[in-house]
């Protein structure tokens, strides 16, 4: 395998992550980041400590705050910063975008909650290309960085698009699979998010593995119904971007949307959760208010999702909403 010049842009514990990966991987990744102080940090001490501390990260991870020295040679961009940001980053990246002959992709899990877009569709946007590829599945950073045994997909419209980013990342204990149906793989992901709020609130309720059970099965179909309409595959959503990501986020420790929703579920505002997550941020929170309007506009029922925006942002009581999610008419599977 030949190696490939990578920038990765956003500095955050996910970016750091594949950067370390692709090093090991043999290959030659810039990590941008948008804060002098931190990159200088990273840079003298070789770890992340805001963002993913423990974690050695190898001499030949480059470290900048140009995005013209990123994308310098480069022939894969990397889009690792929140679809919250995402905009801003694409916006001042374009030009350069623009005249690179470098593949664009991204890695971030979300849906933009004032345009409704995915964070690949932001790109396309601001950024005027239409094949943006995505890497996506169940991996949280700290465990990529451990080098735990990892399994993703990688999704876009060309086929051989993903294969090279299948190839580009893959390694011994880092699998990718590769999909067409980039519509599924990406809205998987961001909303599964969602869920893991709602299985938070549900484990901060103290109500138990079943009920958690039936939040995520029922979860999982309100993702793929969401998806089927706006074009995937239901198929897609039985995979590593939909169920496997759901049961990784709804169960691990280092799922910051189900933090949320615990702390939640104990009876916390979410202006006092959000501060004190921060840095960090919970992509569930903003993408609930683009996936309940998203559902509005295509006529989807999502009645977890809708559950989990009136607990968020109308103040409606954790335990209220889950019973009314019980009471529902009843209605065949």
């Amino acid at each position: 395998m030949n190696p490939k010049r990578i920038a990765l842009l956003g500095d955050g514990g996910w970016g750091t992550a594949l950067a370390c990966l692709l090093a090991e991987n043999g290959h030659r990744p810039t990590l941008w980041g948008v804060f002098p102080d931190i990159t200088e940090e990273i840079r003298r001490t070789r770890e992340n400590r805001k963002f993913l501390p423990g974690v050695r990260i190898p001499p030949s991870v480059q470290l900048t705050n140009d995005l013209e020295e990123a994308f310098k040679e480069a022939q894969i961009i990397v889009f690792s910063v929140p679809v919250v940001y995402m905009r801003d980053v694409a916006g001042k990246s374009a030009e350069l975008a623009k005249r690179s002959s470098a593949r664009l992709m991204t890695v971030s899990k979300g849906i933009e909650r004032e345009t409704l877009l995915r964070g690949s569709q932001v790109i396309q946007q601001v950024v005027g290309r239409e094949d943006v590829g995505l890497l996506m599945g169940p991996s949280h950073a700290e465990e990529v960085a451990k080098r735990c045994p990892t399994t993703v997909v990688a999704a876009a419209r060309d086929p051989k698009f993903a294969q090279e980013i299948q190839e580009t990342f893959m390694g011994e204990r880092f699998r990718v699979y590769t999909s067409d149906d980039p519509v599924g793989v990406e809205t998987g992901a961001a909303v599964k998010n969602v869920i893991a709020i709602a299985a938070g609130i549900c484990d901060g309720l103290g109500y138990g593995d079943n009920a958690k059970a039936a939040l995520l099965t029922r979860g999982l179909a309100e993702i793929a119904r969401l998806g089927v309409a706006q074009g995937a595959r239901r198929e897609t959503f039985f995979g590593l971007s939909g169920l496997g990501d759901l049961i990784t986020t709804c169960v691990s420790p280092y799922g910051r949307n189900l933090r949320v929703g615990r702390e939640i579920g104990k009876g916390k505002r979410i202006a006092d959760v959000l501060k004190g997550l921060a840095p960090m941020v919970p992509e569930g929170v903003w993408t609930t208010r683009a996936v309940c309007a998203l559902a509005e506009r295509t006529g989807v029922d999502m009645p977890i999702a809708r559950a989990v925006g009136e607990v968020l942002f109308q103040d409606k009581s954790a335990q209220l909403a889950a019973s009314e999610l019980m009471t529902r008419d009843p209605k065949p599977e």
